[in-house]
C-alpha cells in the first residue's frame, strides 16, 4: 500500500512522499470517523422519532385534533417498519464492516 506513495519509484519513501502518505492516512481516518458519527446520529434521530411517534398521536388527541391523530396512527405501521429497517441495516452493515 505504501508503494503507491513512492512517486519516484526508488523503493523508499522520501520525506515529501512520507508526508503525502501521512496526510492521506489522516484524511481517511477523519473521513471514516465523520462517517461513523453521521451514521450514529442518524440512528439516534430515527430511534428518537420512533419513540416520540406515539407522543405525537397522544398530543393530537389532547388538543382535539382527532382526525390528525387518526391519520398519524394510520401511517404508524409503515413508519415503524421503515425506521426499524434503517436501524437494522445500520447495525448489520456495521457488524459486517467490523469483520474485515
Amino acid at each position: 500500500m505504501v508503494e503507491e506513495y513512492d512517486l519516484d519509484k526508488n523503493g523508499k519513501l522520501d520525506a515529501e512522499e512520507r508526508q503525502l502518505y501521512l496526510d492521506d492516512r489522516r484524511r481517511r481516518l477523519e473521513d471514516d470517523d465523520a462517517k461513523r458519527d453521521a451514521q450514529r446520529n442518524m440512528t439516534w434521530f430515527a430511534l428518537s422519532g420512533m419513540v416520540l411517534y406515539p407522543a405525537g398521536i397522544f398530543l393530537c388527541t389532547l388538543i382535539g385534533q382527532e382526525t390528525a391523530a387518526m391519520l398519524i396512527a394510520d401511517i404508524a405501521n409503515i413508519y415503524v417498519v421503515s425506521v426499524s429497517a434503517l436501524v437494522g441495516a445500520y447495525f448489520g452493515f456495521t457488524a459486517m464492516g467490523n469483520r474485515r
